[in-house]
């Protein structure tokens, strides 16, 4: 019996981790949702979390469960994760968000969590435990989804500036402040119905591992998907400043019509991402958005020595989670 409650607590010690984890990964990238409709000037800081926190959440109603499965079910071999692999690769991911919120990096949280998993994995089983496809659909995707991002957002900026040539600056930008309301709720509606799975997926391991539910379940708990959706809306409710700073200014000057642009290129790329199962990263495709709309208009508009040490935090990533991790899972062996 004793037993047994201490699982039940080692249990719940691990769901409120992830569920930590993914308040983080709300407050962390609440700045890819809103850092263009803020630098814009369409909505105050204030009304734009509380608008991209109801969108992250409304996600719930709109979207598979793709994501939850390829993080629960596709990245690693059956019966390798443990609670201290989870432990791990929890402890290895928030680390990682922790140093990069502080010194103001957009990171993605997104592969902090899959680096985590990875090397939590590698530290007790070795890399055959991995499973090949799940990792090379993940890692694909860190170059597809900036580069989808990129190209979406600047052929966008290119349409939408012929297509209104002969209109008055004023009467396009009156009129893309509006559809900017639009793009951004598009762009949040996308970063929760991604980014809230992969915690999910977490716990749906985690479950699958401790025996609470059968592997051949289709779904996880209601109460995990309502739990997640809720932790990263909060999340971004608190949201994320220092980044928003980064996404908003350092790399281009943004006028509604680019941020529509951006915002608009970045949610076709997570709907995409998210209808194939694919854990992206929202900081990644945002970036590469916004790095597009800004040089339609010329090179130098970009900050590039900006945009390269975020690329140089994006390379970072999924290794230092993974070491973080490898390291947090022998110390779980100690404690638990």
């Amino acid at each position: 019996m004793e037993q047994v409650q201490t699982a039940l607590w080692v249990v719940a010690l691990l769901v409120a981790l992830a569920l930590a984890f993914d308040f983080m990964n709300g407050f962390h990238d609440a700045a890819n949702s809103i850092a263009t409709v803020v630098s814009t000037g369409v909505l105050k800081p204030g009304q734009a979390v509380i608008f991209a926190a109801f969108f992250n959440f409304i996600a719930i109603f709109i979207f598979h469960l793709s994501v939850a499965a390829t993080v629960g079910k596709g990245i690693v071999q059956p019966g390798v994760v443990d609670t201290h692999v989870v432990f791990g690769a929890l402890v290895g991911a928030i680390t990682w968000n922790v140093i990069t919120w502080y010194y103001g990096i957009p990171s993605s949280s997104s592969h902090a969590l899959i680096g985590g998993i990875v090397g939590a994995v590698i530290a007790k089983a070795g890399a055959s435990a991995l499973i090949s496809a799940g990792i090379m659909k993940t890692v694909t995707f860190i170059f597809v989804s900036p580069l989808l991002g990129f190209t979406l957002g600047s052929v966008m900026m290119v349409v939408v500036a012929w297509t209104f040539r002969r209109m008055r600056p004023s009467r396009i930008d009156k009129w893309f402040r509006r559809l900017q309301l639009v793009s951004a709720g598009a762009y949040s509606l996308g970063h929760g119905g991604n980014d809230a799975q992969k915690t999910i997926g977490i716990i749906w391991m985690m479950l699958i591992a401790t025996g609470y539910v059968l592997p051949t379940e289709s779904a996880p708990p209601t109460w995990t998907i309502v739990s997640c959706y809720v932790a990263i809306g909060a999340g971004t409710m608190f949201g994320g400043w220092r980044i928003v700073r980064t996404m908003g200014q350092k790399i281009t000057k943004l006028k509604p019509v680019g941020g529509f642009c951006a915002e608009t290129g970045g949610a076709l790329t997570l709907f995409l991402a998210t209808a194939l199962g694919v854990p992206v990263s929202t900081t990644h495709t945002i970036t590469g958005a916004i790095v597009g709309v800004g040089s339609t208009q010329r090179a130098s508009a970009v900050r590039w020595g900006v945009a390269g040490n975020i690329v140089w935090a994006w390379v970072l990533t999924i290794p230092a989670a993974a070491f973080v991790a490898a390291i947090a899972y022998w110390v779980s062996l100690q404690i638990f």
